[in-house]
């Protein structure tokens, strides 16, 4: 009786296929046969389940690059370009130590390995001919790691540096700008006696504050108009509570903008700034001087940047408060001015007379006026005299309301 071989599809289908092929072969079937078709056919099924249920060979780096310094002739110390010292080449070779993107890159560069034979280990969809749009060499490593920026990684610094490429992408997953368009700063990368910013610790900061503000949550969606004088001066009478500053993130997330806190990278004088994040407004401030009445003012100032400047193809106005030079853009007089005027508008102001007669009777009244913090109305004074012992008794900080937010962040030794 002719038997119909089927496809296999269980353990029980396989057994049993095997039983018959094994039965057929025992038997000495004529040439041309139907038996001998079916023995063809069952030996085919029977392979094709083997070769589905047999998991494929796994690519081993370690093998492709012992067969690459076969076939050249090259021996431990011709790796070293490739892996940086003769202690890494022995260790990648023995096993020891995994290759980091860096020697990847070189070794299929250099000798030509296949790049998904070497990446086999790493994490998925890595392009090494891909251009990054930053250079990792030049992010401020170290002062990262001591941040927290990199979760799960708990290796040393040296060892930081030598997966500082794995690193730095997976920081830099879904943030799609470069350090070139960073800072719209107001004397565009250079600072005050000549400091230069450090563009890389700037980039750094700015995807560490989108990562921040992304996980705030806004009550709406920012509208277009919403941010009017009244509005600011409004959140302005907020600095009069003792909890003023946690109250004014509050009012801002109500209004759809995310209020966030981020100390500022070495070399990066940074005070704020404002920013896009696809249609989000953020503000962050990195309350570098702990002082109440500068809080209040950087965050007027950032207000109005995102209430007049920001817009697609200028989503990110970086601001160092101390700088002399900027006066030099419109924008920047813009955000100053209608800083000014929300704390304390210019009639109120000339109307006091502080400038004269600097008491503390005076100061104290014109913030009652106001409906504002006595501190507002004191660095004021100190600011417009240069004299910055002027009503020094009436200060305030500002960081104590944010510890769970923004803290200081050890550096690793």
């Amino acid at each position: 009786m002719k038997q119909q071989v089927k496809v296999i599809k269980t353990q029980r289908d396989y057994d049993a296929a095997v039983a018959r092929l094994s039965a057929l072969m025992d038997e000495d079937i004529a040439p041309g046969s139907s038996k001998e078709s079916e023995l063809e056919l069952l030996a085919l099924v029977i392979e094709s389940y083997e070769r589905s249920k047999v998991e494929p060979a796994v690519a081993d780096p370690v093998e492709a690059i012992l067969f690459r310094m076969d076939q050249l002739g090259l021996k431990k110390v011709d790796l070293v370009p490739y892996m940086g010292s003769l202690p890494k080449v022995s260790e990648v070779l023995a096993r020891k130590r995994p290759l980091n993107l860096a020697m990847i890159r070189k070794l299929h560069q250099g000798l030509g390995i296949p790049a998904d034979v070497l990446l086999v280990q790493t994490d998925d969809g890595i392009d090494l001919s891909e251009d990054l749009p930053y250079d990792v060499d030049q992010f401020p490593l170290r002062e990262m790691l001591g941040r927290g920026y990199f979760p799960g990684f708990r290796g040393t610094p040296a060892e930081a540096k030598d997966k500082r490429e794995e690193l730095i992408r997976g920081f830099m997953r879904g943030m799609h700008f470069q350090p070139a368009q960073e800072a719209r700063l107001r004397a565009p990368m250079h600072q005050n006696g000549g400091r230069l910013m450090d563009e890389y610790g700037l980039l750094a900061w700015r995807v560490a504050v989108i990562k921040k503000a992304r996980q705030i949550k806004l009550k709406s969606a920012y509208a277009e108009g919403s941010l009017t004088d009244d509005c600011l001066k409004e959140l302005a009478r907020l600095s009069r509570f003792d909890q003023g500053p946690r109250l004014a993130q509050e009012f801002l997330a109500d209004l759809g903008i995310a209020l966030v806190f981020e100390d500022h990278f070495n070399k990066t004088y940074l005070d704020g700034a404002a920013m896009l994040d696809g249609d989000r407004r953020v503000v962050a401030l990195t309350l570098r001087h702990d002082r109440l009445d500068n809080f209040w003012f950087a965050l007027m100032h950032e207000l109005v940047h995102v209430k007049k400047h920001l817009k697609p193809g200028h989503e990110f106005i970086a601001d160092n408060l101390e700088d002399k030079l900027h006066l030099q853009t419109q924008e920047e007089r813009e955000a100053d001015e209608g800083a000014r005027e929300a704390l304390i508008p210019a009639d109120a102001w000339v109307e006091a007379d502080l400038l004269s007669s600097p008491t503390m009777e005076a100061a104290l009244a014109l913030a009652d006026k106001l409906r504002i913090h006595p501190t507002i109305v004191a660095g004021r004074v100190r600011f417009e005299t240069g004299n910055w012992r002027l009503l020094s008794s009436i200060k305030g900080e500002v960081r104590c309301h944010f510890q769970d937010q923004l803290r200081r962040h050890a550096q690793p030794s």
